[in-house]
């Protein structure tokens, strides 16, 4: 789990059961195991919080989640309390298969059911010994190769959510990589409607609470769309102002490169201009836009602001809802007015986005077979070819990343302030 560490020793066991029966079967095998019977204490999972909130978590722990009404809530509490690398076994009487990966995601151990067999306790308790002797380990020799990618509308409306759900999507299922999906939208986002979601307070917690996020936040956080694909987003009350610095976004940002094999972005215009480290870890922004007179204004805007602002990310510029017959901006015009070439171009198709929005799916799981669709597909294969691009300018990257752009930022104002020291004569030959 993830609490600070505490000071003083910790015991090698210590267990919560809630009734006379489960520590009946627990004491002897906790005494054949060399651990003391006291340990074994009468009460639940929130009794273990009060105790383990004061006093140094054991290294194998023992939970009873019978009294509680929300058992992923306070199971979340202790993780709060109880310290890195203890092993927590839950035990409980509700016989569901989604609880019980719900508490393996969560991080929990294992999950005993109710009535306790001497057996079963014996093998799960063996298995937590092995368990935390060797903890997983993380081969940090071969870097994990991830690819993020920032979906941003040119103006609202464009489809830039739909696009970003899509790829979010095709990622997932089609090309089964792990893929996280981040709708920074935090007011009006649609990435958990397009998936027929509850959003949940995965991101507003995060947001209020950075120091928070970890890998086990990510588990616990995350809303899970299918095997490969797991999504954060919010729908944080309208008179509630975003009040952050940006450093939550950062930090999910570098827990989701650990974490996935991609990340797509639902990036906002707003976000992007308040918050332009965003880009910094981006790999390929793929900028939305529409054959209209204003999108070919805010693209020439945008174009140049990213080339500014994060000249390390591959470009694609993709037009959607495109009906030649009845656009603004002939493609010509509006790609000489923007000075390069459109990326691909998605076709607008109503009768395919009415069919997503009722079966409850991204726009390209629920039209596979429409031309839309189609040019979905091929901006995700652009995705990865100008990721691999990205990767060219990876050393470079790695370089900079070394440095605490902060702490330089300090001592710059620091130099400015301080008196310029006298130049030395040159010594001549």
């Amino acid at each position: 789990m993830n609490a600070p560490w505490k000071a003083g020793s910790r015991d090698p066991f210590a267990a919560y059961l809630c009734d006379d029966a489960s520590l009946d079967v627990l004491r002897p095998l906790a005494m054949e195991l060399g651990w003391q019977p006291e340990k074994c204490n009468k009460g639940g999972l929130r009794s273990a919080v009060q105790s383990l909130s004061i006093a140094a978590s054991p290294n194998i722990l023992m939970v009873d989640l019978s009294e509680s009404g929300d058992p992923l809530n306070d199971i979340n509490a202790l993780a709060e309390v109880c310290e890195p690398g203890t092993v927590v076994l839950a035990v409980g009487q509700v016989n569901d298969v989604r609880l019980y990966r719900d508490l393996i995601s969560s991080g929990i151990h294992d999950y005993l059911l109710k009535p306790l067999s001497p057996a079963a306790v014996r093998d799960a308790l063996a298995e937590a010994q092995t368990a935390f002797a060797n903890p997983k380990s993380v081969d940090t020799g071969a870097e994990k190769r991830h690819v993020s990618t920032a979906v941003v509308g040119t103006r609202g409306g464009v489809g830039a959510s739909t696009i970003a759900t899509s790829l979010a999507w095709l990622f997932s299922a089609e090309d089964k990589l792990s893929t996280a999906l981040l709708d920074l939208d935090i007011h009006f986002g649609t990435g958990a409607l397009s998936l027929d979601l509850e959003p949940g307070r995965g991101l507003t917690d995060a947001i209020e609470n950075p120091s928070r996020i970890d890998g086990l936040f990510i588990e616990r956080a995350m809303i899970r769309a299918n095997d490969n694909l797991a999504l954060l987003s919010a729908e944080a009350p309208i008179h509630t102002p975003l009040l952050t610095d940006g450093g939550a976004f950062l930090q999910l940002e570098e827990e989701f490169r650990s974490a996935f094999d991609m990340t797509v972005i639902d990036l906002p215009r707003s976000m992007l201009v308040n918050f332009p480290m965003l880009l910094a870890d981006v790999n390929v922004v793929v900028l939305a836009t529409e054959m209209t007179l204003a999108s070919a204004r805010d693209s020439i805007r945008l174009l140049s602001w990213l080339k500014s602002n994060a000249p390390h990310a591959q470009v694609i510029v993709a037009a959607n809802k495109v009906q030649a017959a009845f656009s603004e901006i002939t493609k010509a015009d509006f790609e000489a007015s923007i000075e390069r070439k459109l990326s691909l171009s998605i076709p607008y198709d109503i009768k395919a986005s009415s069919n997503a929005a009722k079966l409850g799916q991204t726009f390209v799981h629920a039209n596979r077979a429409s031309k839309a669709g189609a040019a979905m597909r091929e901006l995700a294969q652009l995705v990865v070819g100008a990721s691999e691009e990205s990767d060219k300018a990876a050393p470079k990257k790695a370089l900079l990343s070394k440095f605490d752009f902060k702490t330089m930022l300090g001592k710059k104002d620091k130099v400015a302030a301080a008196p310029k020291p006298k130049a030395k004569a040159k010594a001549g030959r």
